[in-house]
């Protein structure tokens, strides 16, 4: 099984990279890697993770890691990455569903 990423969580580690390089660039490289290396993980334990309360329905699961939330589905075939959301971030605002 594969981990695929949304445009979404693509842009949600380019943010991140951003906001840390404003302090530290090198450390924003290399959080950013160990971040997209945690969600290419879930592969290996899809179903490893708690449900998202009010997203049972939909599927989502909530994996955390130094603060963030990534933000995932277990499918059938792969690990979709909806969103990775950082500390203080609305998982309904990110999320867009209802």
């Amino acid at each position: 099984m594969k981990t695929v990423l949304s445009s979404g969580a693509v842009a949600d580690l380019r943010r991140t990279a951003r906001f840390i390089a404003q302090d530290n660039p090198a450390r924003a490289i290399s959080f950013v890697a160990e971040l997209r290396d945690v969600a290419g993980r879930l592969a290996d334990l899809p179903h490893g993770f708690p449900l998202v309360p009010r997203y049972e329905r939909h599927g989502i699961r909530r994996r955390s890691w130094k603060g963030y939330g990534i933000l995932y589905s277990a499918l059938p075939d792969r690990v979709f990455v909806h969103r990775i959301v950082g500390p203080g971030q609305d998982h309904d605002r990110v999320l867009g569903l209802s």
